[in-house]
């Protein structure tokens, strides 16, 4: 078993740019995954944009990125990050849910998704915003 949290940071089209950047300066590899490559366009102005990204280096760097869709508010340097909470099992990931749960608001139930057996978002009784997933060693190269 095995649980990893990740700084993951939230943009508005300037997610790719800032993984580069990222990238660049640690290292490692950078993998990113856009709206329309998940299948997930809600609004045709985020079809390329950022959907999930990450740079893992080798040195234990790791940081993930995405855009905020476009329907959704966003401010940039509010809400500018979530702790990414990745588990090697749905019964790993699904017990920190139940208990990260209590007195939270629900932004998007625990459930499959294209790119993971579980993914969920919300925020914590103390307004800090959790993604909980199931790591997709295949996406994360």
């Amino acid at each position: 078993m095995s649980i990893q949290a990740t700084t993951h940071l939230n943009f508005r089209g300037d997610a790719r740019q800032a993984l580069g950047f990222y990238h660049g300066v640690f290292g490692g590899a950078a993998n990113i995954v856009s709206y329309r490559d998940a299948g997930n366009v809600r609004n045709p102005s985020d079809a390329d944009h950022v959907m999930w990204g990450l740079v893992a280096a080798d040195s234990g760097f790791r940081v993930m990125a995405y855009d905020v869709p476009a329907d959704m508010p966003w401010q940039q340097g509010e809400n500018a990050f979530l702790v990414a909470v990745e588990g090697d099992t749905a019964e790993e990931i699904t017990a920190c849910w139940d208990k990260l749960r209590d007195g939270a608001t629900i932004t998007q139930p625990l459930t499959p998704s294209q790119w993971t057996p579980l993914f969920g978002m919300l925020k914590d009784r103390f307004g800090v915003n959790w993604v909980l997933s199931v790591a997709n060693r295949a996406a994360a190269g």
